[in-house]
């Protein structure tokens, strides 16, 4: 290939470092865990736009003990020279220097995730400290940062006939709220950015724990067909077909998408421009999804499958479809400050165009697979159109009076949205207990009873008109599917209660999946919670008023600590009594509100949806009926629980 100019010239500088310790968020989208990781992220999107343009193969992320990261790459390293405006090295001008990067002006990089060395400088000004060590074919330089400032220039520290450029950094505690790194999370990361880009081999490794490091390879020679196969196989689905891979360019555009149907009723589709994952979808997801539906008919009727006046929709064409649609384009137009969306219009037409032709090939050159696909789509239209149907006598029943408010609903007196909340309890003991206790102006009740229907396992028509799902659904107000309305909703917070044992787990774990599929925009708006009753109730067992003491703990840790504290006072000793509850039916009114309840004192978990792809892979393997995959996710996460019962 024609090699393009990459040294000190091809660095351009934009503004200064400044405002990132000021303003971290604006860079990094938070100062949480995410924001932590994040640093790595724009450290490795450096090596990946290395191999983008053709110059990298190798790539290694390194979590050290005291979490220090250190990346290393095989590319041709970051020139080292003069820059010609700065005047100092155009190395320490990626790193001090906010929007100083090889993709300013062209030339450093054809493709890129972003604007490379944006991620450099910005990492830099939010670590404690950082290094960076530059092999250029000759020789090895090297530079040492602290918070963004250094002391000395780059140096020459020794000869070398390699090339690359190793970055060690350790995160910044006095900006972030955990400088300790999910080495799950960062290896999810690290295996998408292997699959999308074929033949790049990373590894990763933890050594944090001495007795148990980790370490893993990611090397994929099948790219994103690998990738879909990796999908069904952690979900455990049974593939229809092999998968389809189709990819084509147009100009200095590139689009490739790898597509395989599934026995599930789940659509997943992922799509990414340049490497960055676009959650919120965008033109290349459009045109993939546009072609998909067309294609299908245009088949369906062209062989009769399909008769002149019937009409598959998306919806009936993506179910149990799993697709990764993947653009690597010269300009990135992202919407939004988080790159979720792709915006640039040309590109809906030319993957539309390329799907279209090479979709109804395949299915041209594989009759039986089309086939197949084909009555798939059609068993889904014949579940669509029952559920349409549950869903108008549900709509009939409500236009008629007769879908009221659940008829076990102890509903709060306040009228507006604003501060209520609905407790969703398991079993109708703890459904007294919690209508005894609550802030009626305030706090509604609904008691469910009985194992819920597994939605995980069930097609939408299922779902309506079920005993155990439709008091929720009629409670809540906004409907499900595709008649959610967030709007409707008739409470500001939905906190499930359950009992902290196995079959509690189990109900929250139902009622979770249930909102995931059929409620999605109730967490992704932050309206839903898990309460957290206390698992023990440590008392002193005496008459004497002056030292009458009650704790409720939430772990052993906490029990134990309580039993040291309430012991001993004043000299005196004392026999102490210490309950495990069961369920909250154990609780009475006044226990429950003073624990679980009570605003002024109780711990509620917001349930986020930050990576949806996360939780429907767990979801699914937890709740779907593959046994083996449930097995082996068990058998490698058992040893992180430290208590099974609870």
């Amino acid at each position: 290939m024609e090699e393009e100019r990459y040294d000190a010239e091809q660095i351009q500088v934009l503004e200064g470092l400044d405002p990132v310790r000021k303003r971290p968020g604006m860079y990094i989208g938070s100062t949480s865990i995410d924001g932590l990781h994040h640093l790595v992220y724009e450290i490795v999107d450096n090596a990946i736009d290395e191999a983008l343009a053709g110059y990298c193969t190798e790539i290694t992320v390194e979590i050290l003990p005291g979490d220090i990261i250190r990346v290393s790459d095989n590319g041709r390293g970051i020139p080292t020279g003069i820059h010609p405006t700065e005047g100092i090295s155009a190395a320490t001008v990626v790193y001090t220097v906010l929007h100083a990067g090889g993709k300013f002006g062209g030339g450093g990089y054809k493709v890129s995730g972003g604007l490379h060395g944006v991620g450099a400088s910005v990492v830099n000004a939010l670590s404690e400290w950082l290094e960076i060590n530059v092999k250029d074919g000759k020789h090895e330089h090297f530079q040492h940062f602290d918070r963004g400032e250094y002391k000395e220039p780059l140096k020459i520290i020794g000869d070398t006939d390699k090339t690359g450029t190793t970055v060690t950094f350790k995160a910044d505690d006095q900006i972030f709220e955990t400088t300790h790194y999910d080495y799950e999370v960062l290896l999810k990361r690290m295996r998408e950015q292997a699959f999308l880009n074929a033949g790049i081999r990373i590894t990763i490794s933890d050594t944090r724990d001495a007795a148990e490091p980790q370490s893993e390879t990611l090397h994929y020679e099948g790219g994103i067909r690998q990738f879909v196969e990796h999908i069904h196989r952690v979900k455990g689905y049974e593939s229809l077909g092999d998968v389809i891979y189709v990819s084509g360019k147009d100009g200095d555009s590139f689009a490739e998408i790898a597509m395989q149907y599934n026995d599930s009723y789940n659509e997943v589709i992922l799509s990414f421009a340049n490497n960055i994952h676009t959650k919120d979808g965008g033109s290349h997801e459009n045109g993939f999804k546009n072609a998909l539906t067309k294609v299908v008919n245009d088949y369906g009727k062209r062989f009769g499958i399909l008769k002149d006046n019937e009409k598959l929709s998306g919806d009936d064409v993506r179910e149990g479809l799993t697709a990764i649609v993947s653009v690597k384009l010269t300009e990135c137009e992202f919407e939004g400050q988080t790159k979720g969306r792709l915006g640039n219009p040309q590109v809906r037409p030319f993957v539309e165009k390329l799907m279209q032709e090479k979709l109804m090939s395949y299915f041209e050159m594989n009759p039986a697979v089309a086939r197949a696909i084909l009555d798939k789509c059609l068993a889904a239209r014949r579940a669509r159109e029952a559920a349409k149907n549950a869903r108008e006598t549900a709509r009939r029943k409500t236009a008629m009076g007769s879908a009221s408010l659940p008829g076990k609903l102890a509903d709060c007196s306040e009228h507006g949205v604003e501060g209520t909340e609905i407790y969703i309890v398991e079993g109708d003991s703890a459904g007294g207990s919690a209508k005894g206790g609550r802030d009626r102006k305030y706090q509604a009740i609904l008691p469910l009873w009985g194992k819920m229907l597994n939605v995980e396992k069930a097609r939408i028509d299922l779902v309506y008109g079920n005993e155990k799902l439709m008091p929720v659904v009629t409670a809540l107000g906004t409907g499900i599917g595709e008649d959610f309305d967030i709007s409707k909703l008739r409470y500001e917070k939905v906190i499930i209660m359950a009992d902290a044992d196995v079959d509690g787990c189990h109900i929250r774990t139902l009622l979770l999946t249930f909102f995931f599929r059929y409620m999605k925009p109730l967490i992704e708006n932050g309206n839903v919670y898990i309460a957290q009753p206390p698992l023990f109730k440590v008392e002193r067992d005496t008459k004497t008023k002056k030292y009458q003491q009650i704790r409720y703990a939430f772990s052993d840790e906490e029990r134990d600590r309580y039993i040291d504290e309430l012991k001993e006072e004043d000299g005196k000793s004392f026999k102490l009594l210490v309950q495990r509850y069961k369920g909250l039916g154990e609780m009475d009114s006044e226990q429950l509100w003073e624990t679980t309840m009570n605003p002024e004192t109780r711990t509620i978990l917001r349930v986020k949806m930050e990576d949806a792809v996360k939780a429907d892979e767990v979801i699914t393997i937890l709740m779907g009926d593959k046994v083996m995959p449930r097995k082996e996710y068990i058998e490698k996460y058992a040893r992180t629980v430290s208590n099974l019962d609870i």
